[in-house]
């Protein structure tokens, strides 16, 4: 019966992954019954087969999962419409309970069905073993044998906890249970007294920014949070990570972040291959509709790079939901599990993201100085000028509000604190990313990512004659029209490397340098386009066009 009980309310297994020559093992998971062996190859070629019973009873529960979701989403205006037709009285309420009872014991009724097709089950009996055994003993052999399945994330044993490094333990200045330190947004009206009156008045703008970020702004923000999609790239994601795990060697694992939530990684070693570029990790960040599955991994991956892989909070197997707290919190705990359980030291970690992802990308270089480096794919410097973009121009003051307090995404300023070696991609189709047409190439926000952060490091140099220059660099959009403004303000690259070189070996490298300050306003545009060339590189594609390996490209540095 206990086996019976664990089979209707254990986890849906989707996959059974195809088992190495090197990986296959004779003896029997330790804890576990001795007839529990490993299944025979053939049984590893496809997916998990449920039996009829459990396969009808699924889709039941599916289907009744898709209507809550889609009942959920609607619900406020279903309940304006039953009031208004007047079926919110208590008469008309209560014989809608005893059907809404009576739906939900036909549910369970369906759950138990389905827990009695996976008993009689010889592959899942076995799975709901090993789980259980990992559950009760979580040692190398169990975990390794619980690799081998992929099933509902939400079972899966936390492999990493953030309170696990013992620095962490010790300090006081690490993360709280309440999440790792933000740079705030400076209040709206400087100067304005803060008096109990002034909040009153404040109240209702708060509320309605509250509501507005938590309900519309936070999916139109983060459409791959939305469960709807999720369900709809299932078969996409599940085939993605039989990939990652069959064909790249790639191991899962679920890091417990500081605020409770549970992220969903994948980690495909190559430091015992012959390529040194298997020795550098790169830690990838998703964008707002992308799952590391499917997504941005595939980059580095082909250029011969470790790489480590996350979700969202709230995408595919990660819980809670994706607010830049949670996502820097996401954030921090990944970085941990790099250093302390894969064991690789900051200077060997690079921070790779496209798009959204440039958010957690920036937070971790300002937040983790020693990173070696961070590439910035089809990024922006600030989401307020992206969110008046795609709504009505009478709701820029909510909007703005709403951003500011709720939905931060302040790259460029984070990325301004980080002090290494940093190179941005810009797509010169971007159909996303610009606030007017994709053939406006000036209005690419990735273009105020580079000047806000050329101004902070070399202020001097990016004086009047170098912005201006840099801009006209920035109008082009082919690699000609590059070299036909780097060629008319005749750019010297031999001297302008001399000329930063020097000034490193005296001042030491700390940012911003005042080179530039006794220098003609020719030696500026000089020194200006060179350093924009070294850290924006362009690509001709649109926003969610993969990003070719070969274009994946280490930062500049002296």
């Amino acid at each position: 019966m206990a086996k019976l009980l664990s089979c209707v309310l254990g986890p849906r297994l989707y996959k059974i992954y195809r088992e190495r020559d090197s990986e296959r093992a004779p003896s029997s998971v330790p804890g576990t019954p001795t007839s529990v062996t490993n299944p025979p190859s053939s049984s590893w070629d496809t997916y998990y087969q449920p039996r009829a019973l459990e396969k009808h009873a699924d889709s039941i529960l599916a289907l009744a999962s898709v209507f809550w979701s889609i009942s959920y989403y609607s619900s406020p205006f279903a309940f304006f419409y039953l009031y208004r037709k007047g079926y919110l009285s208590l008469s008309k309420v209560v014989p809608l309970s005893h059907y809404a009872g009576t739906l939900l014991l036909l549910l369970a009724g369906v759950a138990c069905l389905r827990g009695i097709g996976r008993w009689t089950n010889p592959q899942y009996r076995q799975f709901i073993t090993i789980l259980e055994a990992t559950h009760r003993n979580r040692s190398a052999e169990n975990k390794r044998q619980l690799a081998k399945y992929n099933f509902d994330f939400g079972s899966w044993p936390v492999d990493f906890h953030w309170e696990e490094p013992s620095s962490r333990k010790e300090s006081r200045g690490g993360p709280s249970r309440w999440g790792v330190a933000l740079l705030r947004p400076e209040p709206l009206h400087r100067g304005t007294a803060d008096t109990f009156l002034n909040r009153v008045k404040k109240l209702p703008c708060q509320i309605t920014s509250y509501l507005v970020a938590h309900t519309l702004g936070r999916r139109m923000l983060y459409p791959g949070s939305v469960y709807l999609l999720q369900k709809a790239l299932m078969p996409v994601l599940l085939q993605g990570q039989a990939r990652l795990v069959e064909e790249c060697n790639g191991r899962r694992a679920k890091l417990q972040a500081c605020d409770g939530n549970e992220i969903d990684t994948m980690f495909v070693d190559r430091r015992g291959r012959a390529e040194p570029q298997g020795q550098k990790l790169v830690i990838c960040c998703e964008g707002n509709a992308g799952f590391y599955e499917v997504g941005c991994v595939s980059t580095p991956l082909e250029a011969g790079y470790s790489v480590l892989g996350w979700n969202h909070p709230g995408f595919a197997g990660s819980t809670g939901v994706p607010f830049p707290q949670n996502e820097a919190n996401a954030m921090d705990v990944v970085v941990q599990f790099a250093i302390h359980r894969l064991g690789f030291q900051p200077q060997d970690i690079i921070i790779y993201a496209w798009s959204i992802g440039g958010f957690t990308a920036t937070w971790a270089a300002m937040s983790y100085p020693d990173i070696s480096a961070v590439i910035l794919d089809a990024s922006f410097d600030d989401l307020v000028p992206l969110a008046l973009k795609v709504m009505p121009d009478s709701w820029r003051g909510l909007v703005t509000r709403t951003v500011r307090q709720h939905l931060n995404l302040n790259n460029a300023e984070q990325l301004c604190r980080y002090q290494g070696p940093v190179l941005l991609i810009r797509r010169t189709k971007d159909e996303i990313i610009t606030t007017t047409v994709p053939e406006d190439i000036m209005s690419n926000r990735g273009n105020d990512l580079l000047l806000k952060l050329l101004q902070h490091r070399y202020p001097r140099v990016m004086a009047e004659e170098g912005l201006q220059a840099v801009r006209q660099w920035l109008e082009a959009s082919s690699q000609l029209e590059e070299a036909s403004i780097y060629s008319r303000w005749e750019v010297e690259e031999d001297w302008c490397l001399s000329v930063l070189q020097s000034y490193q070996a005296e001042h030491g490298p700390e940012f911003p340098w005042s080179v530039g300050e006794d220098m003609s306003p020719e030696g500026r545009r000089q020194l200006a386009l060179f350093l924009a060339q070294k850290h924006l590189h362009n690509f001709e594609a649109t926003h969610c066009t993969p990003l070719p390996a070969q274009n994946f490209q280490m930062p500049w540095h002296l």
